[in-house]
């Protein structure tokens, strides 16, 4: 397999990809059609109807009820299908299943850093198996990215101090576009990686070794769920978060994924961007039934460290599907 001929022609390697490029067609097909009708009749009527000469009395007009029920009714159906289909679509693209292998992706001018479950990491490259569901968990380390993958048609903002997730399946292996489309600085244009798809044996032997295809990809192999465990016991969270009678803070050990219910008596999904923002800014949501008690860990965890819990609480949560 050549991975160093990037596909150049607009490719559908994907079944969302196939069926987006469906609706499109769907869309510019009724567009054309009505625009070419509508400046059609426009031009006959202009020239069927003008006025010959200053005493010309056009013959007076009829109700026309069946043309006036079929103009609303036909243009209701197209646009019923288009909702019907782009929701549809929609929410294909936002639910990934259960069993997709999750990669964190973090965006930094003017990088892509991933990083596989088993710790695994690359810079502006991303190597995924074939036929295998894969979500994408990303934040950004600066400013608003944007993470696109034209030849699936997919493509989610990327923002700082936030959470957001995307989900695909590859269908076809080889090497593809990887952009940011989101103005980003000075060097947004070289903000730009390939996404390699390849066979299941080829992806785990890429991630034991870190090689494939004769070139040597940037890497490293700690465990994002032991060293977030280790983080969360030298900074007291296990002693904290106990669950105990008398503990200053409720336990979220087993909870990731699940539901809390906070102090205003709302619920809150406690999911990467609540354990997020609760260890950046611990007062904002403050769980019912304790004290506004922890202390803040913003300068104290870097991006990383507090990626690296959030792995461990996953790992361990009882509500985390």
């Amino acid at each position: 397999m050549n991975f160093f001929a990037i596909k150049t022609s607009p490719i559908a390697a994907s079944e969302f990809a196939r069926e987006w490029d469906k609706l499109w067609a769907y869309l510019m097909a009724v567009s054309v059609f009505f625009t070419v009708a509508i400046c059609g009749v426009i031009i006959f009527f202009a020239i069927r109807y003008r006025r010959r000469s200053d005493a010309d009395r056009p013959a007076p007009t009829k109700d026309g009820k069946l043309l006036e029920i079929l103009g609303s009714v036909i243009p209701f159906i197209l646009v019923m299908i288009m909702f019907f289909w782009g929701a549809k679509l929609y929410f294909d693209a936002r639910i990934p299943p259960k069993d997709a292998i999750e990669i964190l992706v973090t965006g930094k001018q003017w990088m892509w850093k991933m990083q596989h479950p088993n710790g695994k990491r690359e810079i502006n490259d991303l190597h995924v198996p074939v036929g295998v569901p894969i979500k994408l968990t990303m934040t950004s380390e600066d400013v608003i990215h944007s993470f696109y993958l034209p030849d699936f048609r997919k493509k989610m903002d990327v923002l700082p101090g936030k959470y957001t997730q995307m989900w695909f399946l590859p269908e076809k292996e080889g090497r593809f576009h990887l952009f940011c489309a989101e103005y980003c600085g000075t060097e947004h244009s070289l903000m730009i990686g390939s996404l390699y798809v390849v066979s299941q044996a080829e992806y785990e032997r890429w991630l034991s070794t870190g090689m494939t295809s004769g070139s040597v990809v940037a890497a490293s192999s700690e465990d994002p769920v032991a060293a977030g465990q280790a983080l969360w016991e030298v900074h007291c969270m296990a002693a904290c978060h106990t669950g105990r009678p008398g503990a200053i803070g409720p336990n979220i050990h087993h909870a990731f994924g699940t539901m809390r219910e906070l102090e205003t008596g709302e619920f809150i999904l406690m999911d990467e961007n609540y354990v997020r923002n609760s260890m950046i800014n611990p007062n904002d949501d403050i769980a019912k039934g304790y004290p506004a008690a922890m202390n803040s860990f913003r300068g104290t965890l870097n991006n990383n460290q507090m990626n690296q819990i959030i792995a461990y609480l996953k790992s361990v949560g009882e509500g985390a599907q």
